[in-house]
């Protein structure tokens, strides 16, 4: 096993949950912002699709300390989803709660994992009821024959012009939010929804390699690169499949290496924990062997991007930390020091649906 864990992953965990609780990120009624102006001391505006990460991540955080608070904030989380977010009207998640804001596919997967996160520890049924019927949502509104349309517009609900910015074009980043259909199938045994993912898979693995760089500042570059660790981490319900392993394997190198040459630049704090829990989940499904000295830079600096409120930075530019105090950076942050520390004490359990 490798070297002791580069911080001390119960202090993290506890700092990045008071950071969740009680800073003011979250909403009284449970809406969470998409980040946190540090430098000018606001928050933007609250996002429903940060709100769904916020529900995985304070079912992560119940999971690791059972402490019921977290629980408590999972429950309010996912009802702000079901009862302020989900418009029944149109079946669907918009992109915010407004009138005819746009739908977008990343966001309602997210959501859907999210509410999902928090029905297996509540089996609470309007959870599920609502992910079941976004997941069909998400294949009436976006899943074309050849694509999966990245924003459709409200309220003529057709698909918006593709644009080159990762956000606003298909391609394989979308297969983490397909994952909500696999989780879906599982739960449901309703084969329309593999079938679904399956697509999206495809799909995926036919345009992947061509993903990267995509652009030609380091700056966009290391964006993609957080794009690209969704690639990855939606490979992971399919990864043992040898097609699928390969795309892994391929996908960890090119990421570990574009995120070396660009950090001195730019360097964002998401990449480094997606890549390390991309390593460790490959190792233990016994795709490719640990990169140890990798895996511990990466561990490195991902505590290194913690603030001393408790959140994680999102991101470094030329050595100075950027004033982003941010939910999804401190999620997929603090998950990675998570598993980096079971890792290494031999206690990591690879549990696909437990990535944030």
């Amino acid at each position: 096993m490798s070297s002791v864990p580069p911080t001390n992953v119960p202090l993290v965990l506890a700092a990045s949950g008071e950071w969740f609780l009680h800073s003011g990120i979250q909403d009284a009624d449970g809406g969470v912002a998409r980040y946190h102006l540090s430098s000018e001391g606001r928050n933007k505006p609250v996002s429903n699709e940060i709100t769904g990460y916020a529900a995985s991540t304070y079912a992560v955080l119940y999971e690791q300390t059972g402490e019921p608070r977290y629980l408590d904030a999972a429950v309010k989380t996912a009802r702000f989803l079901v009862e302020k977010a989900w418009r029944a009207d149109i079946a669907q998640f918009p992109f915010e709660n407004s009138p005819d804001a746009p739908l977008y596919f990343f966001d309602c997967g997210i959501i859907v994992r999210g509410l999902l996160a928090v029905w297996r520890l509540t089996g609470e049924a309007r959870l599920l009821e609502v992910a079941v019927a976004c997941g069909h949502g998400m294949a009436r509104d976006f899943l074309a024959a050849d694509a999966i349309h990245p924003i459709v517009r409200m309220p003529a609900r057709e698909p918006a012009p593709y644009v080159r910015r990762w956000s606003g074009e298909p391609g394989c980043l979308q297969l983490k939010s397909a994952m909500a259909w696999h989780e879906l199938g599982d739960i449901t045994g309703d084969d329309r929804f593999t079938m679904w993912y399956e697509r999206a898979l495809g799909m995926a693995l036919e345009n992947y390699a061509g993903f990267l760089p995509g652009a030609e500042t380091p700056e966009a570059v290391m964006d993609r690169l957080h794009a690209f660790g969704y690639f990855l981490e939606g490979l992971l319900p399919r990864v043992q499949r040898p097609r699928c392993a390969q795309a892994m394997r391929e996908a960890i190198e090119l990421e570990a290496r574009y995120l070396r040459e660009i950090r001195g630049v730019f360097e964002r704090s998401d990449v480094n924990a997606q890549l390390l829990r991309a390593r460790l989940f490959a190792e233990a499904l016994g795709v490719l062997p640990l990169d140890e000295k990798a895996a511990a830079e990466e561990a490195a600096a991902v505590a290194g991007f913690q603030r001393e409120n408790g959140c994680f930075c999102f991101g470094r530019k030329a050595g100075r930390m950027m004033p982003f105090d941010n939910p999804v950076s401190t999620a997929f942050c603090l998950q990675a020091l998570v598993m980096w520390r079971e890792r290494n004490e031999g206690k990591f359990a690879a549990r696909v649906e437990s990535i944030i």
